[in-house]
């Protein structure tokens, strides 16, 4: 019987939704639209059911990308995702926002022994969420909040050559000179990563509770009561 898992990655201004067949891409779609998540994801989701012959049925399991990034954005995609587990009676999977947005990067690299991906997201001011990942995926350093500065990852950079990117990479790189640090741009994240890890994650059983599952947000959620007005 084939595994059909559905992904969605809402921790970044894109949304974007994916389907796979036993790990291989059957369709994908997305929107780049500032706080549409809550009213278009659905109805991403419906046409690219549509779009593949596919229906809710089908599926063997939601992936949902886990974080860190955007709050509001991590809150949507969890609660998507627990609610089609929740009424189709099928596993949650969570994969790390970081890993996959490295694991997309390393698809289109060759493999090179000194080379450490290193995705960073943007945390506002002179912060990123990151992580150094290997070609291969392997963790080297845990996903954690960053602030940027000449220093940053000094050690890694001395005996490695690092490769930056995300929506937090542009500001890291006027603060570096050394040949060992190189930077990409354009690169979201994106629910096809999701899936590729997910499919991983599904052979190894490797599943959330879908009644307690709450997103990684790496930081304390601060929020304030406006000020009544005079």
């Amino acid at each position: 019987m084939s595994t059909l898992i559905l992904s969605l990655e809402t921790s970044s201004p894109v949304c974007s939704v994916a389907l796979h067949r036993d790990g291989q891409l059957l369709g994908q779609s997305e929107l780049r639209l500032e706080k549409s998540h809550s009213s278009h994801l659905s109805l991403l989701i419906q046409q690219l059911l549509d779009n593949t012959n596919s229906t809710l049925q089908n599926l063997s399991a939601v992936a949902v990308s886990d974080g860190p990034g955007s709050y509001t954005g991590l809150r949507i995609g969890a609660a998507a995702a627990k609610g089609l587990c929740y009424a189709l009676d099928i596993p949650l999977i969570a994969v790390s926002t970081l890993q996959a947005l490295a694991q997309q990067v390393a698809a289109f690299t060759p493999p090179a022994e000194d080379v450490l991906f290193c995705p960073m997201l943007d945390a506002r001011r002179m912060e990123v969420y990151s992580a150094l990942y290997t070609h291969e995926g392997q963790e080297v350093l845990a996903p954690a909040p960053l602030i940027l500065d000449s220093e940053t990852l000094a050690e890694q950079l001395a005996h490695h050559r690092l490769l930056f990117f995300g929506n937090g990479a542009a500001k890291f790189a006027p603060l570096l000179n050394t040949p060992h640090a190189g930077f990409l741009t354009a690169i979201e994240p994106s629910a096809i990563a999701v899936g590729t890890l997910a499919y991983q994650a599904f052979q190894r059983q490797d599943f959330r509770d879908v009644a307690y599952y709450e997103p990684f947000y790496l930081k304390e959620v601060h929020t304030t009561t406006p000020k009544a007005r005079a």
